[in-house]
């Protein structure tokens, strides 16, 4: 009986127990979620790893120096490191300039990277001035790299008339070095290339003849490189190479056949004019005689009919006689003798011309 009591007796403590045992490990986890949301956001807002590299490297940045960086909204980062990799390099650089480079919309690890390029490659550039290239928008590392090693600009086919009307095509090469105090408002490869199309064009339209220049093309070089092409650009040109020239097409010949071709029209059409006033002329002149002609043969009917008129008068007339006994029978008879004999005579005469002309 003891012992089942005893028993039961365990069991309760047991039981007892048990809501407390399961609140104490709920409390625990808690704490712990707690724990690392805390941690996640401490490390994340202070970037403790970041400053014991900085450290590590000889970099003195303070904790509250990058927790300053986050509230600006400065990624610490894009500053910390580039100052430890600049401190590597042997660069004093200012943390303050650098985050105020960023803050201005720069690029501060090409930055530097240009000022590492620069100090190994014996070239004069400070911070300043590192800085005031990358915010015109342009690469100063690449412009340090083009300062070490020149850059070839190739320009595109250039045309140009010599005096005896021959048509070049000359293609160049121009080699260039960035000029990094003419960096900042300098023109650019466009320029360049503007400048000595215009210097190739000229030298060529200066050329008495084709043959010239296709005998020696370094002159185009020799004087493009000689009027200072490179003045006003943020280049310094180094040499003009001409790589191609062509010979294109005889524009003289084809502007004097354009030439002969229009001479050739004008001509053409003055003469169309002189004949088609020629033509007017003459149908006026045909049209003119037309009218004559029909003004003659209106006036000759006209005098036909006359003759008609007259005629049919004779026999009233000879009447007219035979009753006022002014013609007598005779008279009548030696008269119509007279008609036949006109009558016969013409006949004949008529037969003999005939006659002649058939022989």
């Amino acid at each position: 009986m003891n012992a089942l009591n005893l028993i039961q007796f365990e069991n309760s403590l047991v039981f007892a127990d048990a809501p407390a045992a399961g609140m104490s490990v709920g409390a625990i986890i808690g704490i712990i979620i707690g724990a690392v949301i805390l941690l996640i956001f401490f490390f994340s807002f202070f970037p403790v790893g970041l400053a014991i590299s900085a450290g590590a490297s000889g970099v003195h940045v303070g904790l509250f120096q990058l927790v300053g960086m986050r509230i600006r909204k400065v990624n610490p980062h894009r500053i910390v490191e580039p100052l430890i990799k600049a401190t590597k390099a042997g660069l004093d650089l200012n943390l303050n300039k650098m985050e105020a480079h960023y803050l201005a919309g720069g690029n501060v690890d090409r930055v530097v990277n240009a000022l590492i390029a620069s100090q190994r490659a014996g070239i004069a550039l400070d911070f300043e001035k590192a800085c005031a290239i990358d915010l015109a928008g342009r690469d100063v590392l690449t412009a340090v790299q083009m300062s070490v090693s020149p850059k070839v600009i190739e320009t595109p086919v250039i045309a140009a008339i010599a005096k005896d009307g021959i048509e070049l095509r000359a293609k160049a090469k121009v080699t260039v070095r960035v000029n990094i105090d003419r960096l900042v408002g300098g023109a650019g490869e466009e320029t360049i290339i503007a400048r000595v199309g215009e210097g190739i064009v000229t030298t060529i339209g200066s050329s008495v003849s084709h043959k010239d220049v296709l005998e020696n093309p370094d002159s185009i070089s020799q004087t493009v490189l000689n009027k200072g092409l490179d003045s006003g650009t943020a280049f310094e040109i180094l040499s003009i190479d001409i790589a191609d020239v062509d010979v294109g097409v005889n524009v003289g010949a084809k502007l004097q056949i354009d030439q002969a071709e229009a001479d050739k029209r004008i001509a053409q059409a003055k003469a169309e004019e002189i004949l088609a006033q020629a033509q007017i002329q003459t149908n006026e002149l045909v049209s003119e005689h037309q009218i004559m002609q029909q003004e003659n043969k209106a006036e000759v009917a006209g005098m036909r009919a006359r003759v008609i008129e007259a005629e049919a008068q004779v026999p009233l007339a000879m009447a007219e006689a035979f009753r006022s006994g002014n013609l007598g029978i005779m008279d009548y008879y030696k008269m119509k003798n007279l008609a036949a004999d006109t009558e016969m005579r013409e006949s004949i005469g008529k037969t003999t011309a005939g006659s002649a002309d058939v022989k």
